[in-house]
Order: structure tokens, then sequence, then C-alpha cells
């Protein structure tokens, strides 16, 4: 699959971009263990334009975890060109523009999904920042805004005539936000469109490697998007790069492996920021690693990790988590 220049190979799994969660670390991590390309978090527009410290930090790359992509979202087309222009500085292989977010601080305000009652707006940026800049643009957005106005396909194709390079489509409405299933059968009708020429890239409810392979064998697309299956388990995306070019999930780290990379992201984001604050940012990766699940007796442990406000405490707990892993599976 390629993205304007930019050479994916066949059946490319890509990061999600995810705020709070698609940090450095997490995206080098992803990277090393198969993802094909990683996107940042979501870049304000206005606030980049305001040169606000916590967002320009959002534009830092590292060589090693390229080809990555950054997303901006905005829902002014002024500021959304400026935007571009400054992210095109920072040397991306890609900028994506957010028309999917969901939340209501974003989508409530008009940007992100928000875009999505507002199509004529949608169209006027895309072009604007195609033309703005000499990097390819991408886009992605979501079915429609809810049940009723479900426009992708026809959306689709407005896009690409806005020039961009490819589109990623979450396979729900907004008003779904992330309950219910994710329409595949919706995201093929976009592939099958014979006018859509640019790459299309799945996203939504890829939690394996095999409903990755499914989304390329069954409904067509050309690339997918891993999202929330990822937090607290980078290693996600070695069973899938294995499943979709060999057909089978290959082998699989062992605990000891697993709980390093979680130590690695721990103290990593602990460099980057402070002590209290990079556990802090960390929480939300533990509270979601599958590693956890299915642990008897686990709520009190787990409300003391989630609780751990220095390295040496959350270690101890994740020394003491790790024995019990291993005495529950000899037990079993």
């Amino acid at each position: 699959m390629k993205i304007g220049e930019l050479d994916l190979g066949l059946k490319p799994v890509m990061l999600a971009p995810m705020e709070d969660v698609t940090d450095p670390s997490f995206r080098l991590i992803c990277k090393e263990q198969g993802a094909d390309m990683v996107y940042t978090e979501f870049v304000s527009a206005d606030a980049l334009i305001r040169d606000i410290p916590a967002t320009t930090r959002k534009l830092m790359i590292d060589a090693r975890e390229r080809p990555t992509a950054i997303q901006i979202y905005g829902r002014e087309t002024g500021p959304m060109v400026e935007a571009a222009k400054i992210v095109e500085e920072a040397r991306p292989d890609i900028i994506d523009i957010n028309f999917g977010c969901p939340v209501k601080k974003v989508a409530g305000k008009g940007a992100g999904a928000g875009m999505l009652r507002d199509i004529p707006k949608m169209l006027e940026i895309t072009s604007a920042v195609v033309k703005a800049v000499s990097l390819p643009v991408t886009v992605k957005t979501r079915l429609g805004w809810d049940h009723n106005s479900r426009v992708i396909v026809e959306l689709a194709e407005m896009l690409q005539d806005c020039g961009i390079k490819a589109l990623t489509v979450h396979g729900r409405t907004r008003s779904q936000m992330y309950t219910g299933d994710a329409d595949w059968e919706m995201i093929a009708r976009v592939k099958e469109n014979p006018r859509l020429t640019i790459p299309l890239i799945g996203n939504g409810d890829i939690t394996t490697p095999e409903k990755a392979a499914e989304a390329f064998d069954r409904y067509g697309v050309d690339g997918v998007m891993v999202g929330r299956a990822s937090i607290g388990a980078p290693w996600i995306f070695r069973g899938m790069k294995s499943m979709v070019s060999t057909g089978s999930k290959g082998e699989d780290l062992t605990l000891s492996e697993k709980f390093a990379l979680l130590r690695r992201q721990i103290t990593e984001s602990i460099d980057r920021i402070d002590e209290y604050r990079g556990i802090l940012h960390i929480r939300r990766h533990l509270a979601a690693s599958p590693l956890f699940k299915g642990i008897p007796h686990f709520r009190e442990t787990r409300i003391e990790m989630l609780r751990a406000s220095t390295y040496a405490q959350l270690d101890d707990v994740l020394r003491r988590i790790e024995e019990m892993i291993i005495k529950n599976n000899d037990i079993l």
C-alpha cells in the first residue's frame, strides 16, 4: 500500500492516534513490535498556533519510529492551514486530518467528528490543507454523524477529490462513540466503490490477529488501524503482522518480556516528564492491559497498582503481580 510515495508494503497494520496514549515511547515500542506506521496524539490547530508547549511537544518524532503521521484537528480553515504548515516543518511522513474524534470537547465544538455535520466545511478545510503543504495529506473519519446520516460512501469520493492520498474509516458513527460493533460491511462498501482509487484503511474492533486478517481477506481494505486494543499491549502488533503475512500468529512474547515492555514504558514516561506525572500518564496503559485480566482476587492489588506514586512502589506491585500470574498458571 502506498500513500503518495510512501510505501508501507502489503497489508500494513498501523497504530491509531490516541490522546494521552500514543506518546513517543509507546509509538516506538509499537513500531518495534511490528506496527508499519504510527500516529501521534491529536494536535489542536488552535493550540499549535498559540505555541502552547504541551502541544508543540507532540510534534517531536524519533527517527526510529518512522514512518510517522502527525494528526491535526480544528474547525476553521485558516488555523488548520497555518497548523499544517507548522507541522510540515516538523517533517512527519504524513499529515493526517482528524474528522473522527467523537468526544464532546472536540466534536461538540465542531471539530473532529463534529465536521460530519458540516460536510462543505470539511471539504473546504481538506482542500485548503492539501494545497498548503507538500507532504501527503490523509483523513480519518467515521461513517457519519448518526445512523440516519451514514454518508461515508459518498463522502469518501468527495474527500478523494480534495486531493487526499489515503482515507481511514472508523466503522461507527459519532453518536455511537465507542459502543456497539464497528460496521465493517459499511467499510467494505466504501472499498467496493470503483471510483475510489486511494488506499482505504479500516479501523474499529481490530482486537486480535484473526480480526486483522479478516479485515483484509473479507472486507478488502488496504490497511488496518489498531487503537484501544494496543493500550497496555503493544505486543499485539507482533501477532497481527505475523497473521496477515503468514497466516499464523507466530511466537508470542514471554510473560517476562511483556512485563519488561510495561516497565520500559513506565521508566521512559518518567524520563520524559517526571516521576509523579509520568506515572499518572502510564496508569491508562496499566489499567487497560490484558496481562491482568483473569487473575483471581485481583481487585485490591489493581487498586494498589493504580495508586502507586513512585517507581519503586509501582515496580514492587508489578513484581508481585507477575508472581501471581505464574502461580495461577501453575495451578491451572
